[in-house]
């Protein structure tokens, strides 16, 4: 298994952290950023058509309202692992990517607990 690293590349267009994912750093998931399987995902697919690295770019709706980024599928990770993406897509906004890949890193998460 791969040592978990800060890079800013891993950050998945809905702020999960791909960098402290098991599944990336087993080497099974490329990672959101080059994952072309990923077509199914709406938050990916929003992004990409707007050119946004990431929710965190995006001004058209706030992060706790877009309907992409808290979809039923979204809900469900989030319950199961109580991550809260639209704090972590708040904390990119306010301190960039950089930032947050090194404060996931630090804490060995995939985004922010609830």
């Amino acid at each position: 298994m791969k040592e978990i690293v800060a890079d800013k590349s891993l950050i998945a267009y809905c702020g999960l952290y791909c960098g402290a994912c098991k599944k990336h750093l087993s080497g099974k998931c490329p990672g959101c950023q080059k994952n072309v399987k990923a077509s199914w995902c709406k938050v990916r697919t929003c992004c990409m058509s707007h050119s946004f690295a990431s929710c965190a770019e995006c001004r058209l709706v706030p992060p706790s309202l877009c309907e992409k980024l808290n979809n039923f599928i979204a809900k469900i990770f989030a319950f199961v692992f109580r991550t809260d993406r639209p704090a972590s897509i708040n904390f990119i906004r306010k301190n960039g990517y950089a930032l947050y890949a090194s404060e996931m890193t630090e804490r060995k998460q995939m985004a922010f607990k609830r």
